[in-house]
């Protein structure tokens, strides 16, 4: 009797559940519908393999057949090109040129902070960080009132990388309220709803808020 295996995906992602970086790419992923396999990987506790395809042996990692990438913004841009279909950064040079950008300001502003409070919450400087990104993100909420999704009329690349940070205010001890920010809520609320958001959620990420 010939059983059939249940066929794998050319695509692979080494992924850290708890991560933003790798939530971002989870997101791409699951906007685009693309068929991949997500190994789960404990930071502590990193399979033999992945330093052969990442000389950094960090995550995230994507393997597409011959080719491997470890770094979620290139990444994100490769997906996009490879799976143009829905659209994720502008035709154009110049708002192609603005999304980077953006993901720039976002990477400075704001990934900075979460990473160095997400890397030891206990420190004392961990403190004044969370405050710094609090009255930042309170400060750009007007912002966010503009337009449907984050200074664009359709969902984008920047916001994988803003919806990936916003998620994990609980866990970085960030609250914002109504009265602060409710564009930011607002956004929040319309993103988290979306069904390709679910999808790229891991385990660990689902218990973030629930």
């Amino acid at each position: 009797m010939t059983v059939a295996l249940p066929r794998r995906a050319s695509m692979m992602l080494y992924s850290d559940g708890h991560d933003h970086y790798c939530h971002r790419v989870r997101i791409v992923l699951a906007e685009k519908g693309v068929a991949v396999d997500i190994v789960d990987v404990d930071p502590a506790n990193k399979p033999a393999e992945l330093s052969d395809h990442n000389p950094y042996n960090d995550l995230p990692t994507l393997v597409d057949r011959d080719l491997v990438l470890y770094e979620s913004d290139i990444m994100m841009e490769y997906l996009d090109e490879r799976f143009p279909h829905p659209p994720l950064l502008p035709v154009y040079p110049v708002a192609r040129a603005q999304s980077r950008l953006m993901m720039y300001r976002i990477q400075k502003d704001w990934s900075r902070l979460a990473d160095a409070i997400l890397e030891n919450p206990e420190a004392k400087q961990a403190e004044g960080y969370r405050k710094e990104l609090k009255e930042s993100l309170i400060a750009t909420a007007p912002i966010f009132a503009e337009k449907p999704f984050f200074m664009d009329d359709e969902f984008t690349i920047v916001d994988c990388c803003v919806s990936a940070l916003l998620w994990r205010l609980p866990i970085l001890g960030v609250d914002i309220n109504v009265a602060q920010a409710k564009p930011i809520l607002t956004y929040m609320e319309r993103i988290f709803e979306r069904e390709s958001f679910k999808e790229s959620l891991s385990e660990v990420e689902l218990e973030m808020r629930h």
